[in-house]
């Protein structure tokens, strides 16, 4: 059988990994990740929000809606709220000194973007089996050899190196983080990009 990568594309853009990384340690001294009430293993920091609303980057909503097929039966469940993607354009003013505001300005000028957040896999940690309602564009931050994703039975690595993909997360999909450190990616909804 031939793996499919199709669902992995690297773009032509691409970013200083060092700035990335000192960026990252910037908004770590700002804001703490937060997750979602009763969910284990994820955390985000969001750097965009719903232009004056401050609420709409808060609990469920950082998350956002996925179906996923949570037992043998097959039997696909839709979870979380349904989130207005376009309407995530302000990019959070305590973050505006960091060079992810950059990263935002050239990302906001070659694609139409959602929410723009900073993920976190923690080591010995997965996502479940999950389809999101757009692709994702991923900068990873920090990882490790065994920081994997997986879309419909392909699994790629996804190196820290200043690369941007966008990834075919309608379709389902994991991330998984295997290693014994963070995995820390950038990670922006596109509202723009047709996989074939």
């Amino acid at each position: 059988m031939k793996l499919n990568f199709d669902d992995f594309q690297k773009q032509e853009v691409s970013f200083d990994i060092n700035e990335l990384q000192k960026a990252y340690k910037e908004i770590l001294k700002i804001k703490d990740f937060s997750g979602v009430d009763g969910v284990s293993n994820f955390g985000a920091i969001s750097l965009t929000q719903i232009p004056g609303d401050p609420d709409s980057i808060k609990g469920n909503k950082a998350r956002g809606v996925f179906w996923t097929k949570p037992d043998k039966s097959g039997r696909e469940v839709v979870r979380d709220e349904i989130i207005d993607e376009a309407a995530y354009s302000e990019f959070i003013e305590d973050y505006k000194e960091t060079y992810f505001k950059e990263v935002f300005e050239v990302l906001s000028s070659k694609y139409k973007l959602g929410r723009v957040r900073i993920l976190l896999k923690e080591p010995r940690s997965t996502l479940s089996w999950h389809r999101d309602p757009e692709p994702r564009l991923h900068i990873p931050i920090i990882t490790n050899p065994g920081s994997i994703m997986v879309i419909d039975n392909v699994a790629k690595h996804l190196p820290a190196d200043g690369s941007v993909w966008i990834t075919n997360n309608t379709k389902y999909h994991n991330a998984f983080n295997g290693g014994e450190e963070n995995r820390i990616h950038l990670v922006a909804c596109v509202l723009d990009h047709k996989f074939n």
